[in-house]
């Protein structure tokens, strides 16, 4: 039950959102998350990974620009993770991007990750990826 649900969660939040806005940029890419993983990405907000070891949902609350010249930012959001095997816990992704050629993004992030499967367990993870904006 719990495993279905967060599935499910990121397209409860998403729906409203996206059939109220015409046009959402879209973002598809490759990651390092949960293992190797596929990333969707909503108008650099939402951000649904799904991958060989499970699934992730982050939503990033705020972004800022380090270096206007090389396009490289800095991101920190909030979210939630489920392994196949029914582990899930919530995160703090912090990360950077880079665009490094029209439409394409290069991220990296670490993520404090709160266990909740067996009682609350504090554990650090990362993501690498890539991502190409339609």
């Amino acid at each position: 039950m719990k495993k279905n649900l967060l599935l499910g969660l990121p397209f409860i939040v998403l729906s409203p959102w996206i059939h109220a806005n015409e046009s959402p940029q879209l973002a598809v890419g490759m990651a390092f998350d949960q293992q190797l993983s596929v990333v969707v990405e909503v108008d650099d907000t939402y951000r649904v990974t799904a991958g060989n070891d499970g699934m992730a949902f982050d939503y990033i609350l705020k972004r800022g620009v380090i270096d206007p010249e090389t396009s490289m930012s800095w991101y920190v959001g909030v979210g939630a993770w489920n392994e196949w095997n029914d582990v899930f816990g919530a995160r703090v992704p912090l990360g950077m991007n880079v665009n490094f050629y029209d439409g394409w993004n290069l991220y990296a992030q670490v993520h404090p990750e709160l266990n909740l499967y067996k009682g609350p367990e504090l554990q650090l993870s990362g993501a690498l990826g890539i991502t190409y904006k339609f």
